[in-house]
């Protein structure tokens, strides 16, 4: 008798299947033919891909053949049927655990990454459970997230691939035209012809930003808004002007796209995004923050925000999943010795008037706090022997409210003076940490709850100029996560790949070891 019946009689109740010398039954084969339930879990298993996994990682070419030879053999094979059972039993079980916390350990990817407590999922009791109901997709519903970002993006993902045989793709766009007196930059302008304009609404017809019907002879009118709306989609500036970097991300094909999305699923797998009832979301490569509350079971939008996230090049904000526990008002900025020695060092003794003029002081081991710049003092700085922090006020790095949420990184949510950088459309402007765009309205959805914080005292509390720390009743989970493609309003976004963690993901998924399932009888 294989483990999975012992399983379904310990954890289900279901009565014991027989197993005599004549016949063999299971839950996947009868009297020595496949079951019903046989032919429902290999089209469970064919359908992988929809999720984003690989159905060959499951055996089933292999499962395929097992189950045609039990149904043509002209006797019942009682060895063969025990095959089968296991070897259905071993994939899907590896099938639901997949699908429901991913192929890789993210730890593995990203250093400073931390576990979530792990759940209660059991691939075989909820295959046993599934099975005693006779309902096998109830087992692949438990698995995956149960998020509707996850639906929506396997609707995408499934359209993307239609796509990929799309004739719109089979050959490039033409060059674009040169700009008049923009020395030689090509770009397509409203009102100018351009012989790549069939071709063009071809591709934007296909995606679904631009209707159906006659296009226009010249580059205006509807054909500028849906390159507008496809400029929107894919982190561009939305300026309908069909430039060098509009162009390139028309030509990336839609299988491309489809492995944006089947990646984005794999993160939503191993992120624990309903393991609180609040939560704060900020998505990287999107430069985006998000606030969640979950009523009823139903995941609401409280507050969505821009950010200015880590310089791709050599500050890079991490992946992150810990608890937020305090709010500092009219916070010190401790400049980190890496930015001291690197950065602002070697910028005072360039213009000693810096000093002064942004509210530096060193700070001593024993807390001991000098305002005078000196030589001795900026050398103390080098060798570790003091510290450098910018007092409270207009000009403070941090803004007037810092949110704290305590990692090895010291990486934290904070405002910031230079609110002008919110406008640009690629936002990686910062040492590592992460500038809100609205820092009050992220505070009162924080302390939503705590009594006497409401938006007034908030606000006055920003404006003090007098640092103090107010630590949360209840801690909020922050998570740092990183998708370079989302549905919005029914349609897909795509991100750039800002860190290139998707060309990681990809590579870690390409190269993993399989391990072997047990194999049919053939």
């Amino acid at each position: 008798m294989s483990r999975f019946l012992q399983r379904i009689r310990r954890r289900s109740g279901m009565a014991l299947l027989l197993l005599c010398s004549a016949c063999w039954a299971g839950p996947w084969v009868q009297e020595g033919r496949p079951a019903l339930e046989a032919h429902e879990a290999l089209q469970l298993l064919e359908a992988a891909g929809s999720h984003g996994l690989e159905p060959r990682d499951y055996g089933t070419e292999a499962l395929l053949g097992a189950l045609q030879r039990l149904e043509q053999a002209a006797d019942a094979d009682t060895q063969a049927g025990e095959q089968f059972q296991q070897a259905l039993d071993t994939a899907l079980q590896r099938y639901l655990r997949e699908l429901h916390g991913g192929r890789v350990d993210p730890a593995a990817l990203y250093p400073g990454w931390k576990h979530p407590a792990p759940d209660a999922f059991d691939p075989a009791a909820v295959l046993a459970a599934a099975l005693a109901q006779h309902r096998l997709q109830d087992a692949v519903n438990a698995a995956v997230p149960p998020l509707p970002q996850y639906q929506q993006l396997r609707t995408a993902l499934e359209r993307y691939r239609r796509l990929e045989a799309h004739p719109a793709w089979a050959q490039p766009l033409p060059p674009l035209p040169t700009r008049p007196r923009s020395r030689g930059s090509a770009a397509l302008e409203p009102g100018h012809a351009w012989v790549g304009l069939p071709l063009l609404a071809q591709r934007l017809q296909a995606l679904g930003d631009l209707p159906s019907g006659p296009v226009p002879p010249r580059y205006e009118g509807v054909l500028v808004e849906a390159v507008r709306s496809f400029q929107r989609r894919h982190g561009l500036h939305a300026d309908g002007l069909l430039g060098r970097d509009s162009r390139a991300a028309l030509e990336v094909p839609p299988a491309a796209r489809a492995r944006q999305i089947a990646l984005t699923l794999e993160r939503l797998r191993w992120t624990p995004l309903l393991r609180a009832s609040r939560m704060v979301v900020v998505n990287l490569p999107e430069f985006v923050l998000r606030a969640y509350e979950v009523r009823a079971g139903r995941i609401e939008l409280r507050l969505e925000m821009k950010v200015i996230i880590g310089k791709a090049l050599d500050t890079r904000t991490p992946l992150l999943d810990q608890d937020m526990r305090a709010i500092e008002f009219s916070p010190y900025w401790n400049v980190p010795p890496s930015i001291a020695r690197g950065e602002l060092v070697p910028r005072l003794r360039r213009d000693p008037a810096y000093w002064a003029r942004e509210g530096f002081e060193f700070v001593a081991a024993d807390g001991s706090v000098e305002s005078t710049l000196t030589t001795a003092r900026l050398n103390a700085v080098l060798a570790g022997a003091l510290r450098i922090r910018q007092r409270p006020g207009p000009r403070n790095a941090l803004g007037d409210i810092k949110f704290v949420f305590p990692n090895a990184e010291n990486i934290y949510l904070h405002h910031t003076p230079a609110t002008a950088l919110f406008a640009r459309e690629r936002r990686d402007f910062s040492h590592g940490c992460i500038r809100v765009e609205q820092p009050a309205e992220l505070a009162a959805f924080v302390l939503e709850g705590q009594p006497g914080w409401d938006a007034a005292r908030i606000r006055e509390a920003m404006a003090r100029g007098e640092s103090s720390t107010l630590r949360l009743q209840r801690p909020l989970p922050v998570l740092i996560a990183y998708g370079t493609a989302l549905v919005k309003g029914g349609q897909a976004y795509f991100f750039e790949d800002l860190y290139g963690h998707d060309r990681v993901l990809d590579a870690a998924l390409h190269n993993r070891p399989v391990p072997p399932l047990p194999e049919p009888a053939r």
